[in-house]
């Protein structure tokens, strides 16, 4: 059976080449999000020979296809996931933890940016950084 990511690159007139492929499998089997580097090493083992630069650009069309997300992680870092579902990111600038929220948290952001511009945000993803509860400095009252 296909898979829906792969009927949908068909459907755009796109051939699922070796290398999309193996990339698409590794991202749809990955469980969460991967670095370019950890989706090269796990690629590579189902396609021998395949290379890091192939990779990149695979990456880069496969999420300009909305296929995948790209998501950025601070430091200029991106991870990528399958796109099966709209969410964002919340990153604890002090140890880097990452919590998951659903998009309708930032709906009505959305809706206002709308209403109070015209402006229509169209990303599918939004990171937010800051501190996790963890890590927020124990306030004196």
């Amino acid at each position: 059976m296909e898979d829906p990511f792969t009927h949908q690159l068909r459907a755009r007139g796109f051939r699922l080449t070796p290398q999309r492929y193996a990339i698409l499998n590794v991202l749809l089997n990955a469980g969460g999000h991967l670095s370019p580097a950890e989706v090269f090493h796990r690629a590579s083992e189902q396609l021998p020979g395949l290379t890091e630069p192939t990779v990149y650009r695979t990456l880069s069309f496969l999420a300009e296809q909305g296929l995948i997300m790209a998501a950025h992680i601070g430091n200029g870092q991106l991870i990528y996931e399958a796109s099966d579902h709209v969410h964002h990111h919340l990153i604890c600038r002090t140890c880097g933890s990452s919590i998951q929220i659903a998009h309708d948290a930032l709906q009505t952001l959305y809706d206002r940016l709308y209403t109070e511009t015209g402006f229509r945000a169209d990303s599918s993803h939004v990171t937010l950084f800051g501190q996790c509860p963890d890590c927020l400095p124990i306030s004196k009252e």
